[in-house]
């Protein structure tokens, strides 16, 4: 008997050392089968499977052209190269590697009775850092809920969204990565027991702001049903470029060449080194370098394309007039301390710069398209109603959060959200993340200022099991609890179109009207349903900026 086992032993190893093979367009591919962290099954992972040609030399900056099909069997078990880039939170030079357009598979089931929904993650990082690699997203908690999982690189910085304003050049390139991983996967994802149908496309900060743009997008038609997008929307201050065309030329001339003909400046900025074009901040104003911080960037972004046709991702008139806005259903979100993630900034730096500068509680937006008088106006209305005669300082911590929560994310994405009910017929919910466990990598650092409540990425842990941070597991504690709360949330809605199809939760989350504008809070125990209606500081704002309506201040960029 022990000499039985010793054999089935040999061959099961000889099987996984030669790993699992899978058929798709450009080959074949050879992943592996790998334990989930929960100990209570397996998947196959393909990794760095390439989606698109490499965007080197003359495809720099330009749209993605399909990858080229490879001889004999690829590897599958390890990432492909991330693309160039900035860490967002230490501002610390990634170089990575231009031929990074790359995407991973994770699926429960090669070859299920019924294809499995698929789910496809797009990272954030303010379109200036990230990936879709493992550190930060390991599938395992999903794949337990028979998803199948796509996670991918697209472009970032400027090599993603430079715009010259011209049809060779109109910028979006990331976006348009992600467009043709969405394409790759419609055309492959059936091998990996994923159905092509059942596509629920899911982004968080900028990644949410992304997802958004696809519902409005032409050329993302028909490659998804469903939209997740967590901490982030198109109205978000960040979310767009300002004067695009203006930040290409500033960057040439940063880099040592003056230029005034977009297609001369294309020839120069092609030829340099990947690392000097994500390494360098061309501002076209003063105030933009001092002002400059993780929660107010002037950087690349998308932007209006001024052309249409097929090369065309977004105009302007498509997402004003929501031409194309898809029957999709839609699920956004936003954590309840968004910016704790960014205390280490914000004491004392950002603090002082406030105190400094008031023009900074004022959006972007606004700043760069009204008059001085009217911005320092609305400065002073803000700072009064967040902390009345209190002086800026670390004493007022709170309010500043509470301000900046506000400001940065959670007014732009319900006040995106409020309009969308005007377009589509899709169903569509909202809610806030509240949980707090030891998985609140990120809202930890609002504990020594006595701020509780999950920040900006604390939801993705209960998503994902990011490897980077070797986090043990104990299926029977709090923070399990909620794993499986939020998981199960995510994917009833990502199958069915309900977060809460059935009755275990206890509540009926109700879809979102303009007339109640409900939502629910995810929180440690039961789901509580709330109303924007009863949120005050929205109410001030939008009061506030009534007359700056964030979609005619759209129109003008």
């Amino acid at each position: 008997m022990k000499a039985l086992c010793a054999i089935i032993l040999i061959i099961v190893q000889v099987v996984l050392s030669h790993g699992v093979q899978v058929q798709v367009e450009q080959g074949k591919l050879e992943g592996e089968l790998l334990d989930l962290v929960t100990k209570d099954g397996q998947y196959y992972s393909f990794k760095g499977i390439p989606y698109a040609q490499p965007p080197i030399g003359k495809l720099r900056f330009k749209s993605p052209r399909p990858a080229a099909a490879w001889n004999g069997v690829r590897s599958a078990k390890q990432h492909g190269s991330v693309c160039p880039q900035i860490d967002i939170l230490t501002n610390m030079l990634i170089p990575g590697d231009e031929d990074c357009l790359f995407l991973n598979v994770y699926s429960p089931n090669l070859t299920p009775k019924t294809l499995l929904p698929v789910l496809v993650f797009i990272h954030g990082g303010g379109y200036k850092s990230g990936s879709g690699n493992v550190d930060n997203y390991g599938p395992d908690f999903i794949l337990r809920k028979n998803m199948v999982v796509v996670t991918l690189n697209y472009r970032l910085e400027a090599l993603g969204f430079l715009s010259l304003g011209t049809k060779d050049v109109p910028g979006n390139a990331g976006l348009k990565d992600q467009v043709e991983a969405l394409k790759w996967v419609q055309r492959n994802i059936k091998h990996f027991g994923g159905d092509a149908d059942r596509v629920t496309i899911m982004g968080q900060s900028a990644g949410s702001a992304s997802v958004a743009l696809h519902i409005s997008s032409p050329m993302s038609k028909g490659l998804f049903r469903r939209v997740i997008s967590l901490s982030g929307s198109p109205f978000c201050d960040w979310a767009f470029a300002i004067e695009p065309e203006r930040r290409a030329f500033a960057l040439g001339k940063q880099l040592g060449r003056e230029l005034e003909d977009p297609d001369e400046l294309l020839e120069y900025l092609q030829n340099l080194p990947s690392a000097q074009l994500v390494g360098t901040s061309p501002y076209l104003l003063a105030s933009e370098e001092v002002n400059y911080s993780v929660l107010k960037m002037y950087h690349y972004a998308p932007v209006f394309e001024k052309y249409e046709g097929e090369d065309s991702f977004l105009t302007k008139n498509a997402f004003v007039n929501a031409e194309n806005v898809k029957d999709v259903d839609i699920l956004f979100g936003f954590t309840d301390q968004e910016v704790v993630v960014a205390i280490p900034f914000i004491v004392p730096a950002l603090l002082e710069l406030y105190n400094k500068y008031p023009e900074n509680f004022v959006p972007r937006k606004i700043t760069a398209l009204t008059s001085p008088y009217s911005v320092l106006d609305l400065s002073s209305k803000i700072r009064n109603y967040y902390f009345g005669n209190k002086s800026i300082d670390v004493n007022s911590i709170k309010e500043f959060i509470t301000f900046l929560n506000d400001a940065t994310f959670i007014y732009d994405i319900i006040r995106y959200f409020e309009w969308l009910p005007n377009i589509g017929k899709g169903k569509k919910y909202l809610y806030q993340f509240s949980g707090v466990s030891k998985r609140n990598v990120y809202g930890s650092l609002g504990a020594p200022y006595g701020i509780s409540g999950a920040a900006h990425l604390d939801d993705l842990l209960y998503l994902f099991d990011a490897k980077a941070f070797n986090m043990t597991l104990d299926k029977n504690s709090r923070e399990f609890k909620l794993i499986e709360q939020f998981t199960t949330l995510i994917t009833d809605f990502a199958k069915q179109g309900n977060p809460t199809p059935g009755s275990s939760c206890k509540i009926t989350w109700p879809a979102f009207k303009r007339n109640t504008m409900k939502y629910v809070d995810i929180g440690n125990e039961n789901l509580t349903i709330l109303s924007v209606n009863d949120n005050k500081n929205y109410r001030f704002l939008k009061h506030l900026y009534n007359s700056f309506d964030t979609m005619s201040l759209l129109n003008q960029l």
